[in-house]
């Protein structure tokens, strides 16, 4: 039996102008959903949102909800009230008689996502006010509540605490971000917008890729089974028709019909599964190894008469080609090692050095290079003209709009009528057209659809300068990074080699017991692979002298190898190898690799002979 039916919307049409939204829209929400909303941006999340809030009046159709069904919103946009606190605004939409049955539970939130509740609303960052927004959406417990984009502006501490308050959620939820990591850990079902149609799994986010390209490839087979027979009636079609009876007028166009409605379904399809392409990038010429270096370098700021240290005797060597990932909390020091990278600040003792023809392309997560006022052509060709230069070539700007999965028709729209996320696209699109030798990114995940993510990833993969790249977005971490920093408060910085998954596990202690390991190693490799007297029924026959005496030799060879393996490991562990001596760090990773590499050859060596041997022996 499905649970109890909440809410749910049929034949709905919306339309803003002559071309409809959403035609014959028709969904159900039930009790405990944990719903994934996907789809492109513009292909209307913030709309379907609207219409379960029942803040979108439908045009046609009908919207049922269970009589005392409450729902709750987080929106992108919070507007703060002048002189409200965070408690007030937390507490803005819950009756006076019950508040004190959700006290507590401000105290737990709000710890969590490291708000003060005295704290003025004016007087935060958009980041704390969109925390706010979020305490107040979980403080409130409605049976519905709507997430959109709840992990922009978080740390992975935070985003981790929310995603096991929301596995504990007792209500209904439903999201929409850009973080794959959060949407495969807390949904079970994905509404998926494509083309103004909604298309529902009963599976979570981790599975949605595989059951959206299924959907895919059976459309393609359809397109392909329709214009096969739309071919069969065209070619009718032009043998002529001897006799203008009505009957065959109206074949006529029934073809004509037919191949209209072909062309502009093979269109849609198209743009559905277009990807945005982009030509590798140019080799950046660099002559020094070196691009950056910071030596014992501190800062601090005061705040309230405390002092807030950033950075203490910071020292680091940022290499030629090297891609680094950045995460930290809020305040921990992530955008002062950006502007003291950028010479935008100095630091209080120690020295930033930078090559002299290092050139920076920056993306602002604020978007402080977009003017609003501006359209969307006048962005990417400030000098005036059509064109625009793309790494030394000439492109037309709505080709390169084009690229970037914009209409080219909206060329001349004001960049305020974008969407966050189309205005992070609009941002990328400026910044890649000439990337620098160092590319800096500031959470350039925030409010992007799935395949413009796919493209960056595809775009930084192919990226040889220098790359730095702060995001709490875990998949694309992974994804584009070689190298972690962790900014984790109080001028302490983890430098971790690998991607974020490496860092959560060297933070976390989860790695594999090493030690362990080898004495399983051992053990199998002292073990007969057959009991002795099994063996001395069997005819003997034996390995080559030289195999039988490379086998013997292999498990010492083995055991010096993982002692190696063992030793450079632990000596990679110590925090203040890499700032004591950079360069013996990155020899000792090298030589950790390539101990590794041997200790593999090895393992798999003695088990090809270890198999030939029983081989011959039950020959």
């Amino acid at each position: 039996m499905p649970p109890p039916l909440l809410l749910s919307v049929k034949d709905a049409l919306i339309r803003y102008s002559e071309e409809p939204v959403f035609e014959n829209l028709a969904f159900n929400i039930h009790e405990g959903g944990r719903i994934a909303l996907v789809g492109k941006n513009g292909a209307g999340k913030s709309t379907l949102m609207n219409v379960i809030t029942g803040a979108q009046e439908l045009d046609d159709g009908e919207r049922w909800e269970e009589p005392g069904t409450t729902i709750g919103y987080l929106h992108q946009d919070i507007v703060p009230q002048e002189g409200q606190s965070v408690f007030e605004y937390i507490f803005e939409e819950i009756k006076d008689e019950e508040r004190e049955l959700y006290a507590y539970k401000v105290d737990i939130v709000a710890e969590a996502l490291e708000l003060d509740v005295e704290a003025k609303m004016t007087r935060l960052s958009g980041g704390q006010v969109r925390r706010a927004g979020l305490a107040r959406a979980l403080v409130e417990e409605p049976d519905i509540l709507l997430l959109d984009e709840p992990t922009n502006h978080l740390d992975l501490e935070a985003i981790e605490w929310l995603e096991d308050y929301l596995n504990s959620y007792s209500g209904t939820l439903l999201c929409v971000s850009h973080d794959r990591t959060f949407l495969a850990n807390v949904t079970t079902q994905v509404f998926w917008l494509d083309r103004g149609a909604l298309k529902v799994s009963p599976q979570g986010f981790r599975y949605f890729d595989k059951w959206s390209t299924t959907l895919l490839e059976q459309e393609e087979r359809e397109l392909k089974n329709r214009k096969q027979s739309v071919e069969l009636e065209v070619a009718w079609a032009s043998r002529g028709v001897k006799a203008r009876v009505k009957r065959n007028v109206r074949r006529l166009a029934q073809v004509k019909e037919m191949r209209d409605k072909l062309k502009a379904d093979e269109s849609a399809y198209r743009r559905a599964t277009a990807k945005i392409e982009f030509k590798p990038l140019a080799n950046i010429d660099a002559t020094s190894k070196i691009v950056g270096e910071f030596y014992n370098v501190c800062k601090s700021f005061e705040d309230e008469g405390k002092k807030i240290t950033i950075l203490d005797k910071f020292s680091i060597r940022i290499q030629r080609g090297e891609r680094i990932g950045i995460l930290g909390k809020n305040g921990s020091g992530k955008t002062t090692f950006l502007k003291l990278l950028l010479k935008e600040l100095e630091p209080d003792m120690g020295r930033v050095k930078t090559r002299k023809e290092l050139e920076f392309s920056y993306f602002d997560q604020k978007r402080r290079d977009l003017d609003p006022t501006e359209s969307l052509k006048k962005t990417l060709c400030p000098g005036g003209g059509d064109h625009i230069d793309v790494m030394g070539k000439q492109r037309h700007v709505c080709g390169y709009l084009k690229d970037f999965m914009f209409d080219p028709g909206r060329v001349q729209d004001k960049v305020s009528q974008l969407s966050g996320g189309q205005k992070n696209r609009l941002m990328l699109a400026k910044i890649l057209a000439n990337p620098k030798t160092c590319l800096i990114l500031d959470e350039p995940t925030n409010d992007l659809d799935m395949d413009t993510l796919d493209m960056l990833e595809e775009i930084l993969s192919q990226y040889t300068g220098t790359l730095i790249v702060v995001s709490h977005d875990r998949d694309f971490l992974d994804q584009t990074v070689t190298r972690i920093l962790a900014f984790e408060g109080d001028g302490k910085v983890v430098n971790c080699v690998g991607g974020y998954s490496d860092y959560l596990e060297k933070k976390t202690g989860k790695k594999q017991n090493n030690a362990k390991q080898v004495e399983n190693k051992k053990e199998t490799i002292k073990k007969p692979s057959k009991p002795a007297e099994e063996k001395s029924k069997q005819p003997r026959q034996r390995l080559t002298y030289k195999l039988e005496r490379e086998l013997k030799s292999l498990p010492g060879k083995i055991e010096k190898a993982e002692i190696n393996v063992a030793a450079l490991s632990e000596k990679l562990a110590d925090s203040d190898f890499y700032s004591r001596d950079p360069d013996g760090f990155h020899d000792t990773t090298k030589e950790l690799s390539e101990e590794q590499t041997k200790l593999e050859r090895y393992e798999t060596r003695w088990l090809e002979l270890e198999e030939m041997k029983e081989d011959y022996s039950a020959a």
